[in-house]
């Protein structure tokens, strides 16, 4: 029979699409027609001929399926959506575009997985909460929460309330981003909670740093930067940042896809550095993945437009991004990154579908979801 599943989440950046992916792609490796569907949609982008929530292309890139918006993305509130809305509702025909969409995946696959937005109560303004959206669909709700204990709780308690109200099935939680340290007591205390709930838990998913590695092109987007060199090289992931005044208290021997931030003045005596720490192993690759170069933060339209000792950078085809900020405003903005899955992250896409397949009861799932 026709499975229907609604993935939603607590709070936004919690893991929701990463979930979504590897339930996906899980189902799909065990034989199982899955079909995917965002029916509501904030961030959007536009390809010409489609415009579609980020989410959707995503998975369209990833599951390789050919994307069509009225039906892998029906409802886009972009700007000005909910004021129009709120002023004429009978002219937003949202409801009927929702059950087309879904009417066109059930009749072409065995299942279909329908990924939520925010957290339960988004999209209520235009009478499209996740839990109404899930009851329109017929679906059976997973929520996905971040890891922990007490806090962990709160939220499922407040956010499965809405489904309860609209007597919404909850096949199960999901816990994400949970330190491998704290795992078994996490695991011991919310099955614990959710059992006199009756509500299962279906697994638990460690904390994955390399998930929440950004890559260049957010970085520059995050400082309000401008690219000097190798454009090209802005897909290059970040696992750490290192100051220039620091560089040689970091072992380059060994560190890789290093973020170099640094003044203008200092970044030829930086780079000789990087050089000399790594010459007698003769690394081959830079350990650097990028470099920012900054100013003294006090002109905010002030760039660098060229690069002294840049035969480095050349060399190794390092992207190299201007911004007016000085190293520590840098720095500050980067570290607030809220890091998402999407087209240019690849590897992130893939283990999220390992995470899955290692640590979720897929079997659970496949038998709760199940409409006779």
């Amino acid at each position: 029979m026709l499975k229907r599943i609604y993935v939603a989440a607590t709070s936004q950046h919690v893991g929701k699409t990463t979930s979504t992916l590897g339930l996906v792609a899980a189902l799909r490796q065990r034989g199982i027609n899955v079909g995917y569907c965002k029916p509501v949609g904030q961030k959007f982008v536009d390809l010409g001929e489609l415009l579609v929530d980020k989410d959707a292309l995503l998975f369209s890139k990833i599951m390789d399926f050919r994307l069509a918006s009225e039906i892998h993305s029906p409802v886009i509130l972009g700007k000005g959506a909910t004021q129009a809305y709120l002023d004429n509702p009978q002219a937003f025909p949202y409801r009927e575009k929702i059950l087309k969409a879904a009417e066109w995946l059930h009749r072409y696959h065995d299942a279909v997985v329908f990924e939520g937005t925010g957290h339960p109560g988004v999209g209520s303004v235009v009478d499209l909460s996740n839990a109404e959206v899930a009851k329109l669909l017929g679906a059976s709700v997973i929520m996905v929460v971040e890891g922990g204990i007490g806090s962990t709780i709160d939220r499922l308690n407040m956010c499965t309330s809405l489904f309860r109200e609209y007597k919404v099935p909850i096949i199960g939680v999901i816990v994400n981003k949970v330190l491998p340290d704290k795992a078994e007591k996490v695991q011991y205390y919310v099955r614990k909670w959710l059992d006199d709930k009756g509500i299962p838990l279906l697994g638990v998913l460690p904390y994955d740093r390399s998930l929440s590695d950004p890559i260049m092109a957010t970085i520059k987007d995050a400082v309000g930067g401008q690219v000097l060199y190798n454009e090209d090289m802005l897909d290059n992931r970040v696992e750490d940042i290192v100051p220039g005044s620091l560089v040689e208290m970091h072992d380059l021997t060994k560190e890789r896809n290093i973020l170099l931030v640094v003044s203008h003045h200092r970044l030829c005596e930086a780079l000789d550095k990087v050089e000399q720490l790594t010459a007698h192993v003769e690394l081959d690759k830079s350990p650097l993945s990028g470099i920012i170069l900054t100013r003294d933060g006090r002109h905010p339209n002030s760039f660098f437009t060229s690069v002294p000792c840049d035969e480095y950078v050349r060399k190794h085809r390092i992207p190299v991004v201007s911004t007016s900020l000085d190293t520590f405003g840098s720095v500050v903005k980067i570290s607030k990154i809220e890091v998402k899955i999407n087209t240019r992250t690849p590897w992130k896409a893939y283990r999220a579908i390992e995470l899955i397949r290692q640590h979720v009861d897929l079997e659970a799932i496949t038998q709760a979801s199940c409409i006779e």
